[in-house]
């Protein structure tokens, strides 16, 4: 038997508790990297200094990789370790918040179903990014046409993606007589708990009335802000893993020590106590949502974009240049944090700081390629509001404007020496042909403006911002990522 979390002998104890107590009251979909080092984690410390009995139901629904996981989690009885690596010591946790893990492959639909439609199941978690809710960009609304919502409605009984499964879910419930559960997203999005409303009810919609006026009535879709540096795992990462355990681990993840998780206290059927362990319940998550979207997300696409374009391969590989690390907080301090409305006693000029601080971590290898994946999703709520706001009231945003050039010349799928890389995008398809058709030049920034569901009508409508835009992407294509990053003067004090 290989040794692993089950059977090998470790350099670090396990939890004291008995996993046996677990009820899993909680579903999540999207058992990922994030998860693990966050929502779960929060509930294993959570059980450490409680009697609580509440545990995890995961749901992988991607393909081989999903699958894979879940087998593997399965093989090590539900546990896994999170390392969180400072720039000076490491600390390791292995987590036992795990009741069950599932997939369609190895459960079926139906066993998914049941198992968010069993009456312990009291909050239904997402983290399935952006393009898991099938909405459309700009208006936030229900994708229609997106092939997983043509999938679910031909195929109720059988979906495939996250929305299709609490769907129906809730019809289950619904015709059985129980009560409904929450719906808790802990994306990265604005407005998470309206976006994840707004894909659950639109499908509902499309599929009996009655249903979505009922789920309209009963189900709450709190908004949630989640905020933790989680690198992807790579093979040199389960090494690092593998040396500080004794044992392998396939399912570790390493993240960063910071965590945050500002929640709106709306929960339908109950919740754990997670504000003992650090959370934090608030009537209104969307300014914190907004602070970090606009100035931690923001800025860090910023630097993927233009730090891998300038031969950066970690974020913490853009902060050892001078430029790089001045133009991430200028962009911070003099472009987005005048776009917020934060609550009193919120210090926006510590809280750059601290971002500075994170981003610079040597001992993260935070991949810049890995966040510049699905910028099509990204975009609006990093950038384009605060382009809007600067536009409404005159104001600089230069370093915005850069960022943007930065994303029309990354996902060409070349870099400055012309070699070629792959481009993860839900706008794959889109992106290719305007690739084929306009490779360079003022051409190519109106071609990828005219794609209205990242950019609207108004933008491509505003002839300043188009022709801002237009010399930002000229000036990165002539000189380079790192010559254009240097060459944005300092703002205005």
């Amino acid at each position: 038997m290989e040794h692993n979390l089950a059977s090998g002998e470790l350099k670090v104890a396990r939890p004291a508790w008995n996993h046996q107590r677990l009820v899993p009251r909680m579903v999540h979909i999207g058992c990922g990297a994030f998860h693990r080092a966050h929502q779960a984690l929060y509930l294993h410390h959570l059980l450490d200094i409680s009697d609580t009995d509440w545990g995890i139901c995961e749901v992988n629904l991607m393909s081989a990789s999903g699958k894979l996981l879940v087998e593997q989690l399965r093989q090590q009885d539900l546990l896994y370790s999170v390392t969180e690596k400072g720039a000076e010591h490491n600390d390791i946790h292995i987590v036992a918040a795990i009741k069950q893990a599932l997939h369609p492959a190895l459960d079926g639909h139906d066993g998914i179903i049941e198992a968010l439609a069993r009456s312990e199941t009291a909050i239904v978690s997402l983290t399935v990014t952006e393009k898991g809710y099938c909405t459309q960009g700009a208006s936030g609304e229900l994708d229609a046409d997106n092939p997983l919502i043509q999938h679910d409605l031909a195929h109720p009984a059988a979906p495939k993606s996250a929305i299709g499964f609490i769907v129906e879910a809730l019809r289950v419930r619904r015709e059985r007589g129980m009560g409904p559960f929450t719906v808790l997203s802990c994306d990265n999005l604005r407005d998470n708990g309206h976006v994840a409303r707004a894909a659950v009810v639109g499908l509902a919609q499309l599929r009996d009335a009655q249903l979505a006026k009922w789920i309209g009535e009963n189900v709450t879709f709190p908004s949630s802000m989640v905020d933790r540096i989680v690198p992807a795992v790579t093979d040199e990462t389960r090494q690092e893993i593998c040396d500080l355990l004794g044992v392998a681990d396939p399912c570790g993840v390493a993240c960063e020590p910071f965590r945050q998780w500002v929640i709106e206290d709306n929960f339908v059927n109950g919740r754990p106590d997670w504000d003992h362990v650090g959370a934090q319940f608030v009537a209104d998550v969307a300014p914190f949502e907004m602070m970090k979207l606009r100035m931690l997300n923001g800025s860090h696409s910023f630097l993927a974009y233009l730090g891998y374009l300038g031969n950066c391969e970690t974020i913490a590989d853009t902060m050892q240049l001078p430029a790089y690390r001045q133009a991430a907080l200028a962009l911070m301090m003099h472009e987005q944090a005048p776009t917020l409305r934060m609550p009193d006693g919120i210090d926006l000029q510590a809280y750059a700081d601290q971002l500075i601080a994170r981003f610079s971590n040597p001992s993260l290898r935070h991949r810049t390629q890995q966040i510049a994946m699905d910028g099509s999703q990204k975009l609006p709520q990093r950038w384009l509001d605060s382009v809007r706001h600067h536009l409404q009231h005159g104001s600089d945003y230069r370093h915005l404007a850069l960022g943007i050039a930065g994303w029309m010349r990354y996902v060409l799928g070349c870099n400055q020496q012309g070699e070629k890389f792959d481009v993860v995008d839900p706008l794959f398809d889109t992106l290719t042909h305007i690739n084929q058709h306009y490779p360079e030049g003022d051409a190519r920034v109106s071609a990828l403006l005219a794609v209205k569901s990242i950019f609207g009508d108004d933008l491509p409508a505003n002839p300043g911002f188009v022709t801002h835009l237009q010399h930002a992407y000229a000036q990165l294509c002539q000189h380079g990522a790192r010559a254009a990053v240097e060459s944005l003067s300092p703002e205005p004090k």
